[in-house]
């Protein structure tokens, strides 16, 4: 017994030995060259409203925002994630249309409204509130709408109102101190 003991100490320790000394010996002539990127998050400085006046994309949903008188409310503590129609989703609109809301701020404020919803919903959170709700999510606009959340059949993620009207997720992230700004391809 003492025998095969030594035996097996003497083959761990010759094979722990012989590790070492290979490791010791490998050719160390080729150079790798690793390429390291470090992100570092900063913390957000403008408020939704402000970034969202910000990015060119959007600037018909900020002019509507201003007409409206929204921006105020807009800077305001929140949290708020505002799903906010890009250019293009406005220029979908039928002729005239655009110019219309933006003279007359009653109607333009409760549409705007429907795109806002109380609380910070950044890519991560989406995925998480459809991961809870088993691919659906229900988020309420600051004026009491339902908004649901779904995949779509593209994969990508679906805004639908009370009304039936749809639009995609095209941008995500725009993260600001009071809340997120997520970009659609549509008006709702």
């Amino acid at each position: 017994m003492k025998k095969s003991l030594v035996i097996v100490a003497a083959s761990l320790f010759t094979c722990f030995t012989a590790n070492q000394v290979f490791a010791q010996t490998q050719d160390t002539t080729k150079k790798t060259t690793t390429t390291t990127t470090s992100t570092t998050a900063t913390a957000p400085t403008a408020d939704v409203a402000t970034i969202l006046a910000g990015n060119p994309d959007y600037s018909s949903a900020n002019a509507a925002v201003k007409s409206a008188g929204l921006e105020t409310a807009l800077k305001a503590t929140g949290p708020f994630t505002i799903f906010a129609p890009n250019n293009v989703a406005f220029s979908k609109l039928p002729a005239g249309k655009l110019d219309s809301l933006l003279k007359d701020p009653a109607k333009l404020g409760p549409l705007l409204k429907g795109h806002v919803v109380a609380g910070h919903y950044t890519k991560a959170e989406i995925i998480k509130a459809l991961t809870a709700g088993k691919g659906k999510a229900a988020l309420t606009t600051i004026d009491g709408q339902t908004l649901t959340l779904s995949v779509s059949p593209n994969k990508t993620l679906q805004l639908t109102n009370a009304t039936g009207q749809s639009a995609e997720v095209v941008l995500y992230d725009m993260v600001g101190t009071n809340g997120v700004v997520n970009g659609i391809n549509g008006v709702l």
